[in-house]
């Protein structure tokens, strides 16, 4: 199996020496460079590079820029995505958004997880589990989710909150760690 396989699997994997991940990761990162350098008004190629990027796209999108990602092609976005500017996708697995996304400035979605174990750890590798995101969500400003996480449909999660664990469908949710604080 080799070490692509194993990142998208959920387990264990080197991803620092990997020649194939190594360039994937810089492909990603050109692609990345290239949007964050557009000119604002240079609406189309921002959504091109995004296209390029993505492994899979709703209609109608705007993602501000900076904008970072670790391989781009991991992610998809449902019909009517926004995101504000500084959004981070660690996406060594899958992030998928549903319909009608919206995400505030400087949210972070991390797959990507070190082993406690600090031998473990030392040696390199590394694993990610997927992010999934239901339609009709809003994140506030600041939110980070972390790996393995669902996110249900008809959500609000609070600005600065650290999503640990999945929020059900039709909740508002906020905190760190981020809990159910009320039922719509």
């Amino acid at each position: 199996m080799s070490e692509k396989e194993k990142m998208l699997a959920g387990e264990l994997y080197l991803a620092m020496n990997d020649k194939i991940l190594v360039k994937e990761r810089e492909q990603a990162k050109e692609l990345c460079y290239d949007h964050n350098n557009c000119r604002p008004s240079e609406i189309q190629k921002r959504e091109e590079i995004i296209k390029k990027l993505f492994g899979k796209i709703g209609k109608n999108f705007v993602i501000e820029q900076p904008f970072m990602c670790d391989y781009g092609y991991n992610i998809e976005i449902g019909e009517n995505f926004y995101a504000n500017h500084n959004l981070t996708i660690l996406d060594c697995n899958k992030v998928k958004f549903g319909d009608n996304v919206l995400i505030g400035p400087n949210c972070s979605f991390y797959t990507a997880e070190h082993p406690i174990d600090v031998e473990i750890r030392n040696s390199g590798l590394e694993y990610a589990k997927p992010i999934e995101v239901g339609n009709n969500v809003w994140f506030g400003g600041n939110v980070v989710v972390l790996s393995g996480v669902k996110i249900g449909d008809n959500v609000v999660i609070g600005a600065g909150s650290v999503v640990t664990k999945d929020i059900p469908s039709n909740v508002v949710a906020v905190g760190t760690p981020c809990k159910v604080i009320k039922n719509k």
